[in-house]
């Protein structure tokens, strides 16, 4: 997508001119990604999609999709997502952005060519293990861990508690595979989502989906709580009932549960 580092233009390309864009990237919204996938579908000769789903990021850009292009989606399943992100969802991205931004190795966003390991790699690892806590329920981190150390390790010695060291395994994770630059784009273009913006309102906006709709939340997500999506269910024509996924796991549940998303496509499209 836009602004990542996986495939398209982000932070970490380089320009025209051979200089990474690194600092100088431009600030992205959710509907500047749906405009690229829309120019891509294009080239592609793909005139209208059987199908759009997402969840999270994924389904405010699937979302978009129904709004923009309500003639190129017949069918819509948005999984764990919100019309517009909330004042907390974007205090806990805030917080991340400073967590990268702080580490003194960010330069400014220009630290691609300050060659290996020279990167803002513990403020990206800060990040991760925040985002991560949020994405995960209480009550699984309870089970799965409780207070028990990691190994051998003394918490009250130096040591670790497994909790603690699971978080450090997916903040190391993170910081082998993805780009503190474009972690700081994609957060902001999250913190940009506002399916009402320049539409009126969100209700106004939503009732511009013709697509046959599906919205489905995860019973233990802490971060992009059901409420969010019952209001989407509520205001988009084609929408019923919001259905809910069942998992211990919160945020996470719509990655995890695809026994559960399977069903709601079959409903979807058959």
């Amino acid at each position: 997508m836009l602004g990542g580092c996986q495939g398209s233009t982000g932070p970490s390309s380089l320009r025209p001119d051979g200089r990474r864009w690194g600092g100088d990237f431009p600030f992205l919204t959710q509907r500047d990604q749906v405009a690229v996938e829309a120019g891509l579908a294009d080239e592609l000769g793909i005139e209208r999609w059987a199908l759009v789903i997402g969840g999270s990021m994924g389904g405010m850009r699937a979302l978009e999709w129904a709004v923009t292009y309500p003639e190129r989606t017949d069918a819509l399943l948005l999984l764990a997502t919100t019309a517009a992100a909330s004042a907390e969802q974007i205090a806990w991205a805030n917080i991340q952005l400073h967590a990268i931004r702080a580490d003194p190795h960010w330069r400014g966003g220009d630290y691609h060519d300050a060659g290996p390991g020279r990167g803002p790699h513990t403020g990206l690892g800060l990040a991760r293990r925040l985002a991560h806590v949020t994405y995960r329920s209480e009550p699984e981190l309870a089970v799965r861990f409780g207070r028990t150390p990691q190994g051998t390790e003394d918490p009250w010695n130096g040591g670790r508690y497994q909790v603690e060291s699971y978080l450090d395994h997916h903040a190391a994770k993170l910081v082998r595979r993805f780009d503190a630059g474009s972690y700081v784009t994609l957060a902001q273009a999250m913190n940009s989502h506002d399916i009402g913006r320049d539409r009126g309102d969100t209700r106004t906006a939503l009732r511009r989906v013709t697509a046959r709709t599906l919205v489905a939340g995860v019973d233990s997500d802490r971060l992009y709580p059901p409420s969010q999506q019952a209001e989407l269910a509520a205001a988009i024509p084609a929408a019923d009932r919001l259905r809910l996924i069942e998992s211990p796991y919160g945020h996470d549940g719509f990655l995890i549960e695809t026994g559960q998303v399977a069903a709601l496509v079959r409903e979807l499209v058959g």
